[in-house]
């Protein structure tokens, strides 16, 4: 059996993709017109009612206003290039995390106008939802989205929306560990594939069982250990890790990320970069 692999540019080990998600001001609520309330995520209580839960979005603000500078001055102590997969409405509503965005040099990737859930939309409605991020990510952060992730689930229309409206790549994908082509929902175009990781993200500290930050640190770095043993036994791929303001931003969780930080810097020929630059990559390697 073939075993997957890449070349890196300047023959890096491994290529390495924080994800930030921020998801933090457009959740659902009574106050945007929703029908009921996001899940106590903390708790892992949802309350199937028509009533505004003022706590739960405390909750969320949370990672506006204390998770988002622990994690961005971790990011800038270590050097470490982010993609920040942003619900646009998070944005608007909180505009000096796409300031942050923006002073980092960082790339803006769509996580929807709004974290909602896109699977549930007509094709009309799906479009107007794309385009309307586009729009608002380029009016925040200056720049439009070339990345998308979803809210869980791909429709039957994403794919080929994504690309009539100018993606380059999306990562609604967790089959594997290096990118790969999509050439068969738009033949004449074909979409990069950013696969994803769910097994590492730190959303397994609200699961039930849910992971320690020991735990979950531990796993990150036996997860980029072996990635990085691979590539020095010339199988070269990439390891992405998933984070959450109001998750890891806390402060009995973020000195895990530090820790993971620091591990990862003691390390030669690792390529910590955007999932865009890794698109690009691949998109400009020969066939």
């Amino acid at each position: 059996m073939r075993e997957e692999r890449i070349d890196w540019p300047n023959g890096a080990k491994m290529a390495l993709s924080i994800v930030v998600n921020v998801e933090e001001g457009s959740e659902q609520s009574i106050a945007r017109g929703d029908r009921g309330m996001e899940p106590v995520d903390e708790l892992g209580i949802f309350i199937k009612a028509p009533i505004r839960n003022y706590s739960n979005e405390s909750n969320y603000l949370y990672g506006i206003k204390a998770g988002a500078p622990r994690v961005v001055k971790l990011l800038k102590q270590f050097d470490i290039m982010a993609s920040w997969t942003v619900a646009a409405l998070s944005l608007e509503n909180h505009p000096e995390i796409a300031e942050a965005i923006v002073d980092l040099g960082h790339e803006p990737v769509s996580h929807g106008w709004r974290w909602i859930h896109q699977f549930k939309f007509t094709e009309d409605q799906e479009r107007e939802f794309i385009q309307k991020a586009i729009a608002s990510i380029e009016k925040t952060c200056g720049v439009r989205p070339f990345g998308w992730l979803s809210r869980y689930m791909l429709t039957d229309n994403t794919r080929r929306l994504l690309n009539e409206e100018g993606f380059t790549y999306h990562m609604d994908d967790y089959s594997g560990d290096v990118p790969f082509w999509d050439r068969d929902t738009v033949p004449e175009k074909p979409m990069v594939i950013v696969p994803y990781q769910l097994d590492n993200n730190d959303m397994k500290m609200w699961t039930d069982p849910a992971m320690t930050p020991e735990q979950w640190l531990a796993y990150a770095k036996r997860n980029f250990d072996q990635v990085y043993r691979e590539g020095t036994e010339g199988n070269p791929k990439m390891m992405s890790l998933g984070l959450h303001l109001r998750i890891i931003g806390r402060p009995g969780r973020i000195w895990a990320l530090e820790e993971f930080f620091r591990h990862v810097r003691a390390h030669n020929d690792v390529w910590v970069t955007s999932r865009k630059a890794i698109a690009d990559h691949f998109a400009g390697l020969p066939a």
